[in-house]
C-alpha cells in the first residue's frame, strides 16, 4: 500500500528539485518500480517531429516521472515534509482505515472503510 496517492501535495528532498512543492498527477508502477510525476517538478525539453495533421513539431517541456522514495507528504498547516501512517479503527459494525499525519497525529483521508464480520 502507497503512503502516497494521486491528487496529494508533496515536496522533492532530493535532485536538482529539491525542495519544490507540487501535486502528484499520476502514480506509475513498472519493473517494481513506482514513480510520480509531479506538477513542475523534473521539467525536461523533447523535441518532437511533425506529424502531418496531427501536431506540430518543435521542442516541447515535459515532466518526468520521480522516484516515489523522493518525495514526501507535505503538511500546508506546518508548511514541511510530514510522515504518513496508517490507524486502523472501529466505528460500531465497520472497519475503517484512514491514512494519519504521524506528527500531529490527524486524520489525512479515508483509506476503505469495511462491514465488520462475526466469527
Amino acid at each position: 500500500m502507497l503512503k502516497l496517492r494521486k491528487g496529494d501535495k508533496v515536496v522533492v528532498l532530493s535532485g536538482k528539485d529539491k525542495g519544490e512543492v507540487g501535486k502528484i498527477k499520476a502514480i506509475l508502477r513498472k519493473n517494481g518500480k513506482v514513480r510520480a510525476i509531479v506538477e513542475g517538478v523534473n521539467i525536461v525539453k523533447k523535441h518532437l517531429k511533425k506529424i502531418e495533421g496531427v501536431r506540430e513539431g518543435g521542442i516541447f517541456e515535459v515532466e518526468k516521472p520521480v522516484d516515489i522514495s523522493n518525495l514526501a507528504y507535505y503538511d500546508e498547516k506546518v508548511g514541511k515534509p510530514v510522515k504518513v501512517g496508517f490507524k486502523i479503527s472501529l466505528e460500531g459494525e465497520k472497519v475503517v482505515k484512514y491514512r494519519i499525519n504521524k506528527k500531529t497525529g490527524e486524520i489525512i483521508d479515508k483509506v476503505w472503510e469495511k462491514i465488520k464480520k462475526e466469527v
